[in-house]
């Protein structure tokens, strides 16, 4: 079971989720007007119905309200078609991940993972000093679902990790290449998929990974309120999987979550699709409108699937970001190899008017 102590030791090793917090990777002061489109964050807040939620559980905070964890996860689970022991509820998406880790890697068994991508889940199993193999993406900036098979068949089985869509490259994983994997996948292998930014796409060959937990298979995926649901700062995620699996990964979970979050949640999810699917129009229609600018200057991006898009720049990237900071916008963090492109979050119509601004002021220097 992970120990107080063992978690203490990841906050000295800096792996806990504030080790990838965005600001703290920042190289400079930021401005008092600066924004803030480095940490894949929703632009807006919560939905108001979960604010109003919120607000009526305060005055009660001073219970643990354990008593509405079994109904909560109960509803969590059935807004995806599945049952309460399907499902593990953590502190964003970072503890079900590391749960994962804990409970399908080990010093013999690898996390298979394309590089670059999502660093919580490969910085925790190479602390843990289990075994971890790195693939490079395909030509269309992609993981390489064959190259990850052949891993794993390699090592004699393994955890499997996909993004998807994929941070920071913004690309999806095709429906008929995870149902490649998943109908290919070696023996004593499990595929780990992170569905963070899956609200945001829009190709037709995007799909969730969840079809194959209803199905059996050995598939765990994880999903997120920080992102679409604009609750980041609230911590809560889930992963899903079969029971057994479910199972296996629990021991390795902290506690329940805040009854602030639950209430926050619970609220969204009275909200239904609707809500979704606004949130996700206004990000792909200021996504689209930075592409065509960017199109239309001859800037070379990876198309974007997610909230967030990678610009070329031919410059280091790390200067890159603290010449933004410097005027005022903060992008994200540099991701090896890709070390001339930066990673740009998808804020408000103003926030990205201010990143065209400034970008092209630091591109003419």
């Amino acid at each position: 079971m992970f120990s107080r102590r063992a978690f203490a030791g990841m906050i000295a090793a800096g792996l806990t989720e504030a080790a990838f917090a965005q600001r703290a990777k920042l190289s400079g002061v930021a401005p008092a007007d600066t924004v803030w489109i480095n940490g894949n964050e929703f632009p807006d807040g919560p939905p108001q119905a979960a604010i109003d939620a919120m607000a009526q559980v305060i005055g009660s905070s001073n219970r643990y309200h354990y008593q509405e964890f079994p109904d909560f996860y109960a509803k969590l689970a059935a807004s995806e078609g599945l049952t309460a022991d399907q499902i593990l509820v953590g502190a964003g998406s970072s503890e079900p991940l590391h749960a994962a880790v804990e409970a399908f890697t080990s010093p013999t068994i690898p996390l298979i993972y394309p590089v670059p991508t999502y660093e919580a889940a490969p910085e925790l199993t190479k602390y843990k000093g289990h075994a971890v193999i790195e693939t490079p993406l395909n030509s269309k900036m992609q993981p390489d679902v064959h190259r990850l098979a052949a891993e794993a068949d390699k090592a004699g089985g393994g955890l499997i990790y996909i993004v998807n869509p994929n941070n920071p490259t913004s690309t999806i994983t095709t429906s008929d290449d995870m149902a490649w994997l998943v109908a290919n996948l070696p023996k004593n292998t499990n595929i780990l998929v992170d569905e963070a930014y899956l609200h945001y796409a829009t190709s037709p060959e995007a799909s969730s990974s969840f079809r194959f937990v209803k199905e059996g298979k050995n598939v765990i995926v994880t999903r997120t309120f920080s992102k679409i649901y604009g609750m980041a700062g609230l911590r809560v995620g889930y992963i899903a999987g079969r029971p057994d699996q479910i199972e296996r990964m629990a021991p390795y979970r902290n506690n329940v979550i805040s009854i602030v979050s639950v209430r926050a949640v619970s609220a969204a999810l009275d909200l239904g699709p609707k809500m979704l699917e606004e949130r996700k129009a206004k990000i792909v229609h200021t996504r689209n409108e930075l592409c065509a600018w960017m199109t239309e200057n001859k800037l070379k991006f990876i198309p974007p699937q997610a909230n967030f898009v990678m610009i070329e720049t031919g410059r280091d990237a790390k200067k890159m970001q603290a010449a933004l900071l410097a005027k005022g916008v903060a992008i994200g963090r540099a991701f090896p190899p890709l070390n001339t492109m930066i990673r740009v979050t998808i804020g408000t119509d103003v926030e990205m008017a201010k990143f065209r601004r400034v970008f092209s002021e630091v591109m003419a220097s």
